[in-house]
């Protein structure tokens, strides 16, 4: 039998911008996938960390996953994101990303596309995610730490989903967290306040989020801020949060729990590593409530913390979405792979 050729699509940056694919598409797919994990249809393994000889600048994620409700027959797809937080000082993004899209039937490449969206909302849209079941529906103050790559789809999400009356946002440099907040006020008519400390963003906030970009573990996060009835996502890559933290909590939501065991990276790996947060302590993985299977907030005055380090089949999922999408408009363009 004659080989039949075989032709992929790349799909560029540039490729996805012209696709205008909105935030309540984004959370829907994220949403969906975070349902099938929680009834079992995905299959991934932990992300992989290559961490180069380059004096620390940065390193490489290897995410791996498949989704059996995605398209006739699932889909598998594997990202590598660089991570390299001095990049700003080149005028590049600290994060840029590439995924690769396959048939699980034969193998077969089906995708290649720039991936670095993709990182920026799958992981604003699983803070929302959480939120829109873990959260007060009334929250009104939301206190933001870190001004760069996922922080825009953060606020911006979350902004859409609750009634905020005041938007708190700060960072290690001034002109950084300044620049964030003017960028929000575009998008926004919910108040915007960049402020100069960590304490100043989380004091008496509904919803606290840390998404910094440390090189060393420093406790940005206290204890003390989290107030009865707050939602607390602490996901930074390393830990900007105090050892007592999970103490004062009445539960504790992770993504995957064989993920949050793994790597030497995330804002809870000292939590895990001295037994602070056990398989037993932990409340469920957010699959567990999104499908159903547990209750989320059952109590106004529940202080409630949701860790999540980012999970291959929502880079799946999304990638799903953009190919669709893609192959509908004929945008990109097609190799021939052989």
């Amino acid at each position: 039998m004659t080989e039949r050729a075989i032709w992929l699509r790349f799909l560029s940056g540039f490729d996805i911008d012209e696709l205008n694919i909105g935030t309540d598409e984004v959370i829907a797919a994220v949403e969906g996938v975070v349902d099938a994990h929680g009834r079992g249809r995905t299959v991934f393994e932990p992300r992989t960390h290559l961490v180069p000889d380059n004096g620390g600048a940065g390193h490489f994620n290897i995410l791996r996953g498949h989704v059996s409700t995605l398209g006739d027959h699932g889909l598998s797809g594997v990202k590598v994101v660089g991570d390299f937080v001095p990049n700003y000082l080149q005028g590049l993004p600290s994060e840029l990303a590439m995924m690769t899209l396959f048939d699980p039937a034969t193998g077969v490449p089906l995708a290649i596309m720039d991936a670095t969206l993709i990182t920026e909302v799958r992981t604003g849209a699983m803070t929302a995610v959480g939120a829109k079941h873990l959260a007060r529906p009334d929250s009104k103050i939301l206190g933001h730490v870190g001004a760069r790559g996922t922080a825009f789809a953060n606020v911006t999400m979350l902004d859409r989903l609750f009634p905020l009356e005041e938007i708190r946002v700060t960072s290690r440099r001034p002109e950084s967290r300044e620049a964030f907040a003017e960028r929000l006020r575009t998008v926004t008519d919910t108040p915007v306040r960049a402020v100069a400390t960590a304490d100043e963003a989380y004091a008496d906030a509904d919803i606290l989020v840390e998404a910094s970009r440390l090189e060393q573990p420093t406790p940005l996060l206290r204890t003390a801020a989290v107030k009865p009835g707050a939602f607390v996502v602490p996901y930074g890559t390393v830990s900007a949060v105090e050892l007592d933290l999970l103490d004062v909590m009445d539960k504790v939501v992770v993504d995957d729990w064989r993920e949050s065991r793994s790597g030497r990276f995330g804002a809870l790996r000292a939590h895990v590593d001295t037994g602070r947060l056990t398989e037993q302590s932990l409340y469920a993985q957010i699959g567990e409530i999104v499908s159903g299977a547990k209750p989320g907030r059952e109590r106004p005055d529940e202080r409630i913390l949701f860790w999540h380090r980012g999970l291959s089949i929502l880079d799946v999922a999304l990638a799903h979405l953009i190919l669709t999408r893609a192959e509908a408009a004929d945008t990109g363009t097609m190799l021939r792979y052989r």
